[in-house]
């Protein structure tokens, strides 16, 4: 499946939802404890917290005195700009008489700061000739005109394709080549100016150990940095006269470089790309100053990181007192940070990164031929084998669900509570992937300050039955998260620590609401139809259809297209819908909580018990 459809991917009657909602808080007596003073709302939450004055804490939520509201006239205005530019207006300038044929002078123009030449003749004491003669010598000593190699001129330079008829052009296929050494070379025509080329790696955060947690995060804070023909600031000056950008992204399965550059300069982009991957200048001052990167990051990381964090760590946790690869932390734990070194990482990029059969060279804006002729300029001499690399078989061991519960108490900026329940679902492989998406689509949601229409989720489940429906609900939002033996599917919300209780109810409620009752036709056709489109208009994009190339050859060893896609989303049915609904809440839960006070969230045990019922 797409990778682009993850990316792009809402209705139980009221009575219901409502008549479950108090079926399910009963069922477990502690649960029901922790609803129940949680109906003293959110006002006195935002009393406490910050809001304490007469002005509307919606209209103002991050502010601690009244707005001061001033109104101009028109006329005001018009005065003021005239001052602004000729000066102040004064009563003799800006008064009219009673007689009709006299008008308002206008104000003297306003001349330089005293002491100051008159450099633009401010003041309007230059004749035409005198301006004639000042322009001329200008000219002579100030260059106005482009080199000639950046010139406009009337011949069309030779790297800009042809203006052809659209019929004649055959529709853009993505081309695989595979290297000698094993390396996968993939590429799809866009016809454009401009093109997108990468590499990317089956390396990611689960493949380190206790010893090398947090090695893959440095990894990608020391893309496009220092390479040993390059420094940092010279790679990024050369960049900017290439008209490029660079990026790089690190995930738990999959390491990512890219650049985006005009086309004529990929050849000089790729020998970019190829230093920092190859030949990168690691010493352990540039760790260091690195890892202080990383410091920072933490104390800026949202809440909505660490809430995914904790999903991941506590629903693939520890087993026999053995962590598991998918449980172990993404970002660098600080504690972490003193074990890692130059030596650690180059270690890690050899046993993991610079394996070639593990390895896709993508171009999205490129024709193919040119592509692989600079991959095999420029990686073909990584070797094939190496004895003292591990077996790619031997790197990645299946992890399995466990769920379970996570729980961190820390300052937020706006003292709400994020709860996110999540249960096992199958992953990139599994036949459950594509309506999955679908469902994810299906509930929808987003946050109560959201804009848009029905293209934007407005219709969703969780915009109608929640974010529509509880004033209190700041956000409610499914998610999805796949990797290759397993993945979640969730849904995560946030409200005012009073009001968490209520929170956890609700998105257990819309778990076995889809469990025991089929979705609508409805709805499930706007699902279908939103997924559809967001995963086409989102594929009109270079960067991310490069992505989509990379990551379903590395995943699959080929892509799928738009309508073999587009035909797995049509046929998903409201059976394969609650089929994957009863599947999901038969495993055990994963509830993680993050927030200033998140007393009021009920542990993830008498959460489990409730779907054991």
């Amino acid at each position: 499946m797409l990778p682009a459809a993850r990316r792009a991917a809402a209705a139980a009657p009221a009575a219901v939802l409502a008549s479950g909602r108090s079926a399910f808080a009963g069922r477990s007596a502690s649960y029901a404890a922790a609803v129940v003073t949680a109906d003293q709302s959110t006002s006195a939450f935002y009393a406490q917290k910050r809001w304490k004055t007469s002005h509307s804490s919606y209209e103002f939520p991050l502010r601690d005195e009244a707005p001061i509201v001033t109104r101009t006239l028109a006329s005001d205005a018009a005065a003021s700009i005239e001052a602004d530019d000729f000066g102040p207006v004064t009563a003799a300038t800006s008064s009219t008489t009673d007689s009709a044929d006299t008008k308002p002078q206008k104000p003297p123009r306003r001349g330089p700061p005293p002491n100051e030449p008159d450099r633009f003749d401010d003041t309007g004491s230059l004749d035409p000739t005198e301006r004639s003669r000042i322009l001329e010598a200008q000219r002579q000593h100030i260059k106005t005109e482009l080199d000639a190699s950046h010139r406009i001129t009337e011949q069309v330079p030779s790297f800009i394709p042809s203006n052809v008829p659209s019929s004649s052009l055959s529709v853009p296929t993505t081309q695989v080549t595979t290297l000698p050494n094993g390396i996968r070379v993939a590429s799809q025509e866009t016809f454009g100016q401009v093109s997108t080329i990468g590499v990317l790696s089956n390396c990611g955060s689960r493949h380190e150990t206790s010893e090398s947690a947090g090695v893959n995060h440095l990894l990608e804070l020391l893309a496009f940095q220092s390479t040993d023909n390059r420094t940092a600031g010279e790679i990024s000056a050369l960049m900017d006269e290439l008209g490029g950008a660079t990026f790089a992204s690190g995930s738990r399965e999959q390491m990512m470089y890219c650049v985006d550059v005009l086309r004529p300069n990929v050849e000089t982009a790729m020998e970019v790309m190829a230093d920092t991957i190859l030949r990168p200048k690691i010493d352990d001052a540039e760790v260091d100053e690195l890892k202080r990167v990383i410091e920072f990051q933490h104390l800026d990381m949202l809440p909505e990181v660490k809430l995914g964090e904790g999903l991941q760590i506590s629903g693939y946790g520890p087993i026999d007192g053995k962590e598991q690869q998918l449980g172990r932390p993404h970002f660098c734990p600080l504690e972490a940070l003193p074990n890692l070194n130059a030596e650690v990482i180059q270690n890690f990029r050899r046993d993991h990164l610079l394996l070639p059969q593990e390895m896709v060279i993508a171009g999205a804006g490129i024709g193919h031929d040119e592509l692989v002729q600079l991959a095999e300029r420029y990686f073909s001499d990584i070797p094939v084998e190496n004895p003292n690399q591990p077996h790619s078989d031997h790197r990645t061991i299946d992890s399995k669900y466990t769920g379970g519960g996570y729980q961190l108490q820390t300052e937020t900026v706006d003292g709400f509570t994020r709860v996110a329940l999540a249960f096992e679902v199958g992953g990139w492989h599994s036949d459950d992937l594509v309506p999955t998406c679908v469902l994810q689509t299906l509930l929808g949601g987003g946050n109560s300050f959201s804009a848009g229409g029905p293209g934007k989720g407005m219709y969703s489940r969780l915009y109608r039955e929640v974010l529509n429906r509880y004033h209190w609900a700041e956000s409610a939002e499914a998610f999805t998260s796949f990797h290759a033996e397993s993945g979640l599917l969730g849904i995560s919300g946030s409200s005012a620590p009073l009001k968490s209780a209520e929170v956890t109810t609700v998105l257990a409620e819309h778990f076995m609401t889809l469990a025991v009752q089929p979705v609508a036709d409805e709805e499930l056709e706007r699902a279908r139809n939103m997924l559809k489109c967001n995963v086409l208009t989102q594929l009109e994009s270079r960067l991310v259809l490069f992505e989509d190339i990379g990551r379903q050859i590395l995943t699959y060893g080929k892509r799928e297209d738009t309508d073999a896609m587009c035909h797995k989303i049509d046929a998903v049915s409201k059976e394969d819908i609650m089929a994957i609904a009863r599947r999901a809440v038969s495993t055990p839960p994963t509830l993680a909580t993050v927030g200033d006070d998140i007393s009021k969230v009920p542990a993830q045990q008498d959460v489990a018990a409730v779907f054991r019922r």
